[in-house]
């Protein structure tokens, strides 16, 4: 008995030694983001996930595999009986933490106005340096398209949405496309990653931008400090892409305003070419503003307006 009760520490400790056989850190989330707001923001409350009933729920579908499979939460109405656009939303935490779970109540909303919502996990600089994690969510946007059929995916209308690290992340998808440089090898490439919106949610769109205030956690993602590898910092500013091709874009700012660098520039550019935007900056509020009530409501209400603009 004894003989067999040691076997099967020994399986469940290579099963669970398996399950997390690469660095993480899950240090940033709902409720982390919440006991540090609180403190100047005594009157915050965390989001939670909600229960709707209309709309279905799969989670941990695996989307690719990079050495370990990488997966996806999709939230998507109840009736399948026509197409819905998309929204890709990544997590944030600095490049470095963060989790799924961050933007499982967000994408549960956006399923229950309409969209179909789609939440990817994706490498950070504990486990791999820049470009993997933008390689994988343009895999990612890739997957959606080549399971439409099975989500209800409008493949024509896809919007990214990213908050924080994660709005970086979004507004560089959105703004390259189907650039060969930044697409990588994982996943379907017989499917676009082009998006047709972008929604970034106080998120930098300029590593190099005067702006900028970005130092440890932003090295330690693209392999080195700004003096030290200067084109990986530029190549990875969502500013250095804003074209006439750029998709129509949403801003949702907090108070705070190293949070912004490049956007106003970015924003030029939008109406140089007259390229629908909008921008809102939610008073005296601070980042990770979008974690807790009442910062949440606004959030998903300029979301799902902009998102109606664009796709209905």
């Amino acid at each position: 008995m004894r003989l067999v009760f040691t076997i099967l520490i020994f399986i469940f400790s290579a099963v669970a030694l398996k399950a997390q056989d690469y660095p993480r850190d899950t240090s940033y989330n709902i409720y982390s983001a919440y006991l540090k707001l609180k403190k100047h923001n005594p009157e915050v409350t965390p989001i939670e996930p909600f229960n709707y009933k209309n709309i279905r729920e799969n989670y941990n579908v695996p989307y690719v595999d990079v050495g370990r499979e990488l997966t996806v939460d999709v939230f998507y109405p109840l009736d399948n009986s026509k197409q819905y656009p998309a929204v890709l939303l990544i997590f944030g935490g600095g490049w470095s933490s963060g989790e799924k779970a961050n933007q499982v109540p967000m994408a549960q909303s956006l399923a229950k106005a309409g969209y179909v919502a789609v939440v990817p996990d994706y490498r950070l600089s504990p486990e791999i340096a820049y470009p993997a994690g933008v390689h994988d969510l343009k895999a990612a946007i890739r997957w959606m398209r080549a399971n439409s059929s099975d989500y209800q995916i409008d493949t024509t209308q896809i919007a990214v949405l990213g908050c924080s690290a994660g709005a970086q992340l979004a507004t560089l998808l959105g703004v390259t496309g189907d650039l060969p440089q930044l697409e990588g090898e994982e996943g379907d490439l017989n499917h676009s990653s082009s998006v047709q919106a972008i929604v970034n949610i106080d998120g930098i769109v300029s590593f190099i931008h005067p702006e900028a205030e970005e130092g440890k956690y932003a090295a330690k993602w693209l392999g080195g400090y700004k003096d030290e590898v200067p084109e990986v910092w530029k190549e990875a500013s969502p500013l250095e892409y804003v074209d006439e091709s750029t998709p129509p874009t949403l801003f949702i700012n907090s108070a705070q305003p190293r949070f912004h660098a490049g956007r106003d520039d970015m924003l030029s550019i939008l109406n140089k070419h007259e390229i629908f935007n909008q921008t809102h900056t939610l008073p005296d509020s601070p980042h990770s503003f979008w974690l807790v009530h009442p910062w949440f409501e606004p959030t998903l209400k300029y979301t799902v307006e902009f998102l109606d603009h664009v796709f209905k």
